[in-house]
């Protein structure tokens, strides 16, 4: 019988986090069983911070809310953590097993991660340690492996499209070139999808390393054809063939987390865009505006969908699993899968190891876009 269970959410905030929580919060209770948050992410299971969550209290009035109410974290790799001594002297510790402690001493039955690759990682490094947990797929990048689609990267898709359309005037206007640099470090989802919805002329993302020449013949056709306008997305993670990724700098988070930060790679497109086309190109970088604000009425029905689905498992004590949705159907799938051959406990999901979900040549985004004439820089 499950009698408490506790909900961590964890990686860079998404719209829809809250609606999640409220959706395992509202099945739990329906289900007479108490639910806890534990704040900050993963740090806050090693630090033991927790509150109590309830549909009258906390957890009342947040499904159009974005952000998470329980806070998350995007540095908190409790496998490999930072610790700094008295003297300033750096180390690093597991402290896996301290979690592992405060959850069982707090007597939870269950613990539901919200998260992405890397939360998804230490879920199932959580899971062989004995713990009861289970995942739900979140990141607006839409990369996680095993699943159909995650919560926030609708709502994400929306926002960049919305910029496409205002982009579009200026860009018509004025004669330019716009460049709309979006969110897609190893996935070009975003970038792709928001393309075709937004009426781009070109979209460049990480899965495909372009030829910028290539790019710059489609604009001039366009303009053969009495276009004096393009409109370009890329994602902040595509890179020219033979080159590397446009790196902004570096942060020092720590071992075991991501620390290298992304930029440059639509203001890299617009210049030398403009010096092949003699077309003004302009680059816009939409960021955390993807991330922020209401979720849209699909996210909200998705992670509503997702929260009860995880409470249903739990319920059924099936642990240590993801809850997805393959074709169209809710289902889940070991964790065991979604890490793929990441196996090593503690290590930083990568997608060398991993089993992040990619844009194929074969999926029908790709040939959607290419049979509308969109340039995918190659």
């Amino acid at each position: 019988m499950l009698k408490k269970v506790a909900i961590l959410a964890n990686g860079g905030d998404v719209s829809g986090f809250n609606a999640v929580i409220r959706a395992i919060v509202k099945t739990a209770e329906s289900n007479n069983i108490e639910c806890y948050g534990f704040i900050d992410g993963y740090r806050g299971l090693l630090k033991n911070d927790y509150i109590k969550l309830s549909s009258t209290d906390k957890a009342s009035g947040i499904l159009q809310k974005g952000g998470s109410i329980i806070s998350s974290s995007t540095n908190a790799n409790v496998f490999h953590y930072k610790v700094v001594d008295e003297n300033g002297n750096v180390e690093y510790k597991d402290l896996s097993d301290k979690c592992v402690q405060n959850v069982k001493e707090d007597g939870f039955d269950c613990i539901f991660t919200l998260g992405g690759d890397s939360t998804q990682k230490s879920a199932r490094d959580f899971s062989l340690k004995g713990l009861n947990v289970i995942g739900v797929p979140k990141t607006i990048d839409n990369d996680v492996a095993c699943t159909d689609i995650t919560f926030g990267y609708n709502t994400a898709v929306t926002v960049a499209t919305e910029a496409l359309d205002r982009l579009h005037t200026t860009a018509e206007t004025h004669n330019r070139i716009m460049v709309l640099e979006v969110m897609g470090r190893e996935a070009g989802w975003i970038a792709l999808e928001s393309a075709i919805a937004g009426g781009a002329d070109i979209a460049l993302i990480p899965e495909i390393p372009y030829d910028i020449n290539k790019a710059a013949e489609a604009i001039k056709r366009r303009q053969e054809n009495g276009k004096n306008f393009s409109v370009v997305v890329v994602s902040e993670g595509a890179y020219p063939k033979g080159g590397e990724m446009a790196i902004a700098g570096k942060k020092d988070d720590g071992e075991g987390v991501i620390n290298v930060k992304l930029g440059g790679a639509g203001e890299r497109v617009a210049e030398e865009l403009e010096r092949l086309t003699g077309l003004t190109a302009r680059c816009t970088v939409l960021g955390y505006m993807q991330r922020g604000g209401t979720p849209t009425a699909y996210d909200r029905v998705l992670s509503t969908k997702y929260g009860s689905k995880a409470m249903e498992l739990a319920l059924e004590g099936k642990f240590n699993v993801l809850t997805v949705i393959k074709n169209g159907k809710l289902d889940c799938v070991p964790l065991e899968d979604v890490v793929g051959n990441n196996k090593e406990i503690g290590a930083l999901q990568d997608g060398t190891l991993g089993n992040v979900k990619i844009v194929t040549m074969e999926d029908d985004l790709v040939k959607t876009a290419r049979n509308i004439g969109i340039n995918l820089g190659d």
